[in-house]
């Protein structure tokens, strides 16, 4: 036990050890070997959170900053995690397998999720109040935002620091103060920052986590009373029970939750493009990705030589230890969703669909490891068409006529995002403008960018993260009248 790392949760700029003295570990899934334990806490844990931020909210002094100053603390915040980058990739390595490649180089001063750090700096003092002309003598009336106070931010176990800079960002610079809950499958890298982020002059209690499962620490965090507002990422069933509980105080809150994203192959479509960008928009990550483009609709005169030529790239994938260089996609993130994915490949077998290349082949004792898997000709009907598998499974469907191609991309509960090749331009635009999905991409698949907004449609979720809409999404409207008269009549 004496090389397995034992964190605390971290509130009031401080570390604590949970009132219960519960804890539960966590497993390295290039091993599954436990590497670390984690405070599993409770309603008391979640309390003293919970207080601490809204003593910083109400007395101050972080919603009492001017809103320049809010902007230099968020660049400072920047500067401090550009500079750590590297411990905060290790670590989120370790936790839950992403390779190296997919979170340093993000960290670093010119990526687009670093850089996010520094756009919300600069939004702090851009959210302007409006004069509003209502026709009434003697009177003016004026709108102005404001931050909502303590918000609950709950984090998936995919991409726990990404998903953590598109929500803290915008959060913060609207002045509210946060109490985050990773996911148990993902914690270790959120409670890094946590100690990274000592030195970037946070004022206590602004920013505060606390650890443990969706039923004993997410679900009384969303439920406090003094949580005003919450945020969400995660799978569709989460959001929802999140969202029950949310509206019995009717709390607003923002969810980012699953998809099951098309993406439509037009006969006109560069082949290698469109294999590669496909290849590229599920494969890396291990599917594990809530935009992740797995369900492929393909024009029935190319589907073969595309899918022939999708399993010989996919071939090549090099899948192992996402420490060593040559590996190109690394484990599952946790046992419970690598032996979840596994059954969802036996089941699609045992109903006949037609598997062209078997990602299990890749699996082994030491490390929970799953290969690109590929399903050709399944019915969008089916179980594997309409479910988020999450994880390096394709499936693939012909079709013939761009009405009904259009149906079937979106006859899904999903709509989160969708993908279109085409050299068409104009073609692929208007099929655009008629897919049901938060994010579009056209001849390309899986960009973002800090002032694009991100979020889903239908039940991939509400509200969006990123650009102005994501920092809006952490403010609330006041009108205020200001009458001008000193003589008020009487009513009576």
């Amino acid at each position: 036990m004496a090389d397995i790392k034992k964190y605390k949760y971290f509130h009031s700029n401080e570390w604590h050890e949970p009132i219960s003295n519960k804890w539960f570990n966590s497993e390295n899934p290039a091993n599954g070997k436990v590497w670390a334990t984690l405070p599993d806490c409770s309603k008391k844990d979640i309390d003293m959170a919970v207080q601490a931020a809204k003593k910083a909210f109400y007395d101050g002094p972080w919603s009492k900053l001017m809103p320049a100053e809010r902007g230099r603390v968020l660049r400072k915040i920047g500067d401090v995690i550009c500079k750590n980058a590297d411990r905060i990739g290790a670590i989120e390595t370790r936790d839950n397998g992403k390779l190296p490649s997919q979170i340093t180089p993000s960290l670093r001063e010119g990526a687009w999720l670093l850089d996010s750090w520094y756009y919300y700096a600069g939004m702090c003092d851009k959210f302007e109040g409006k004069l509003i002309p209502a026709e009434l003598p003697d009177m003016h009336n004026y709108m102005k935002w404001e931050p909502f106070g303590v918000v609950a931010q709950i984090l998936p176990w995919n991409s726990p620091i990404g998903t953590l800079i598109w929500k803290l960002a915008p959060c913060l610079a609207a002045g509210n103060t946060v109490v985050l809950k990773p996911s148990e499958q993902a914690s270790c890298s959120i409670l890094e920052l946590m100690d990274i982020l000592l030195d970037a002059d946070i004022p206590p209690g602004v920013l505060n986590v606390v650890t443990g499962y969706g039923h004993t620490t997410g679900e009384p965090l969303i439920d406090h009373p003094d949580v005003r507002m919450v945020s969400f990422t995660g799978g569709t069933n989460g959001g929802k029970a999140a969202a029950r509980i949310a509206s019995q105080q009717v709390k607003p809150i923002v969810m980012e939750l699953g998809g099951k994203s098309p993406q439509i192959v037009l006969p006109d479509a560069d082949i290698d493009l469109a294999v590669n960008g496909v290849a590229s928009g599920i494969f890396p990550a291990g599917g594990q990705s809530c935009i992740s483009g797995s369900r492929l609709l393909i024009h029935s005169s190319i589907i073969d030589k595309f899918t022939e030529q999708l399993v010989k790239v996919c071939k090549r994938a090099t899948v192992g230890d996402p420490l060593q260089e040559s590996t190109t996609i690394g484990p599952i993130a946790n046992r419970v969703h690598y032996e979840r994915i596994l059954d969802n490949i036996d089941k699609a077998q045992k109903e006949g669909h037609n598997l062209v290349l078997d990602g299990r082949n890749e699996c082994r004792d030491n490390g929970f490891y799953i290969g690109p898997t590929i399903f050709k000709d399944v019915p969008n009907t089916t179980y594997l068409a309409q479910n988020e598998i999450f994880g390096p499974v394709v499936s693939t469907e012909k079709w013939d006529n761009e009405d009904e191609v259009i149906k079937t991309a979106n006859d899904t509960i999903f709509g989160l995002a969708a993908g279109i090749w085409s050299k068409d331009i104009t073609k692929a635009m208007k099929i655009a403008d008629n897919i049901e999905a938060g994010t579009i991409y056209i001849n390309n698949y899986f960009n973002a960018a800090a002032q694009s907004p991100v979020g889903g449609y239908k039940q991939s979720g509400y509200g969006r993260e990123n650009g102005w809409e994501g920092m809006r999404c952490f403010m609330q409207t006041k009108s205020v009248w200001l009458s001008t008269n000193p003589n008020q009549p009487s009513p009576f």
